[in-house]
Parts: C-alpha cells; sequence; structure tokens
C-alpha cells in the first residue's frame, strides 16, 4: 500500500485535494499536526467532496506519534535519526522535496512504502532532508520554478508508484454514460 504522509499541511484546499487523490488510488493519507487549518475548515470539505467516506485518513498529534505509531519506534525525540532508524528496519521511506538530488521516476517503490510531503511554504526540515537525503526525491520542473502545488505533486508520485505497480486495483477503462461510441466505418 502506498502511504502518503503530510507534516504539517497549511492549506485546506490542498489537503481535501490529496485526500480525494488518496480515495481515488487506494492510497492511505497520513496527517501529521499541527495544520495551518480546522478540520471542520469547509474549503477542506469541498475540496475532498464526498470522497471522506472512501478514504482512509490517519491524524497524528505530531512527528513522535506519527514515527511511533508506523514503525515502533519509541524515541522520535531526533525526528531525523528515528526516521532513518525507521529505514534501517526495513520501511520504505522517500521524502519529497524539491531539494533532492534523484528524480521520483528512478527509484523503485516497494509495496509498501511511505512518502513524506511537508509544508506548503518550507517543505520538510532540512535536518531530516539531511539525515536521509539518499531518500529524498523530486519531481523535474524548470530551474526558475519555486515548487509545484503540493496536491500536484502528490498525485504526480502517486501515480508514478501506481504505474510501478501496474495500477493494481485500479479501473484502466471507462465507459459513457448516455452516448454511444462511435465506430470506424459505421453510419
Amino acid at each position: 500500500m502506498l502511504h502518503i504522509v503530510l507534516v504539517e499541511p497549511e492549506i485546506p484546499n490542498n489537503t481535501g485535494n490529496i485526500v480525494r487523490t488518496c480515495a481515488a488510488t487506494g492510497a492511505r493519507l497520513h496527517v501529521v499536526e499541527p495544520c495551518g487549518f480546522s478540520w471542520e475548515d469547509k474549503y477542506l470539505k469541498r475540496s475532498g467532496l464526498d470522497y471522506w467516506e472512501i478514504s482512509d485518513v490517519r491524524r497524528y498529534a505530531d512527528w513522535d506519534a506519527f514515527v511511533r505509531e508506523n514503525f515502533g519506534e519509541t524515541d522520535a525525540t531526533d525526528g531525523a535519526h528515528a526516521l532513518r532508524r525507521a529505514r534501517a528496519d526495513g520501511h520504505q521511506v522517500w521524502l519529497a522535496s524539491t531539494k533532492a538530488a534523484h528524480t521520483h521516476t528512478e527509484v523503485a517503490y516497494a509495496e509498501e512504502c511511505y512518502v513524506l510531503f511537508g509544508r506548503e511554504t518550507r517543505g520538510l526540515d532540512e535536518a531530516l532532508l539531511a539525515a536521509n537525503y539518499d531518500a529524498c526525491i523530486r519531481i523535474p520542473m524548470r530551474e526558475q520554478a519555486r515548487s509545484l502545488n503540493l496536491g500536484n505533486s502528490v498525485a504526480i508520485i502517486a501515480y508514478e508508484y501506481l504505474r510501478q505497480h501496474e495500477f493494481c486495483g485500479l479501473a484502466e477503462s471507462g465507459k459513457l454514460r448516455t452516448c454511444t461510441p462511435e465506430r470506424d466505418g459505421e453510419v
């Protein structure tokens, strides 16, 4: 399963959009608080539409709670090294950052993996990135661009994970609801 982890997201619309992406793809969403919005925010609810019912969203009071509950780390006081220990114990964790040296398509995503995303305004903490730099990935973009929208970044990486796993569990075709498609040569 793909685990999308938002560390202290700030914009409710982005998080709502990510809820929808995770619901549509079967990914589990982990939200590490504090957030820059209330969970009752109308923009958060509107962005997630009716996908809240089919989404798997887990919230954590802080980074320590997230690390403890997902990786069994009892001492997460040094978050960067707690994540390194979790990786050493066999958990596949990727850190999405514009500061990474490797692209999101260069890595092989394990069936069970976590991808961490930071705040919209600052990204993930540099100490966390530095201690886990070999696990940092980025989405290619023009040098003049500072970053992509958080919701778009999550979708891009989620669909690369799904592509590598042959879109397992997802419908790969759809059908029209009211019209019949024209067929070549038929009148």
